[in-house]
């Protein structure tokens, strides 16, 4: 299987023949992302530290989105959100709420009793399948329904 930086090298060639300047684009800023992270690490980029590239990347245009829609730019807006189905399809399959709700409750009984102690526990079992607010939205609502 090929790595996740060979894919998006393979996708942003695809997007230059087929002229796609906007997936041309992304791709481009992500692959330079990439390459700098790499750079930065001085050590052959991992699939791991790909997927906190684009999860970043994500993530940033994710908040412009809401800063573009507060502002009246939905033109703007709606290119972010262009971009973020396009990044995420990089992502790996996403956990299902059930599981980390499961797995919240086993920290809560096993002794964890804040937001931060339930997250310490839980979050390296879901790092990279699942998105941190997702559990923290979960933790809080499993900490309200006890008190």
């Amino acid at each position: 299987m090929s790595s996740l930086l060979e894919r998006v090298q393979a996708e942003l060639s695809t997007a230059r023949k087929a002229q796609d300047k906007p997936a041309l684009l992304l791709l481009g800023t992500i692959l330079s992302d990439l390459r700098n992270r790499e750079i930065e690490q001085r050590r052959p980029m991992t699939d791991d530290d790909a997927l906190e590239v684009i999860r970043r990347g994500i993530k940033k245009r994710k908040e412009s989105v809401e800063m573009y829609a507060a502002g009246a730019r939905h033109d703007l807006a709606e290119q972010e959100r262009a971009e973020v189905a396009l990044l995420e399809r990089y992502l790996p399959a996403q956990v299902d709420p059930d599981e980390i709700r499961t797995a919240v409750r086993a920290a809560m009984a096993a002794g964890a009793t804040t937001v931060g102690a339930i997250m310490g526990r839980v979050m390296p079992a879901f790092k990279g399948r699942a998105d941190g607010a997702q559990i923290t939205g979960i933790v809080r609502e499993e900490l309200a329904s006890l008190g």
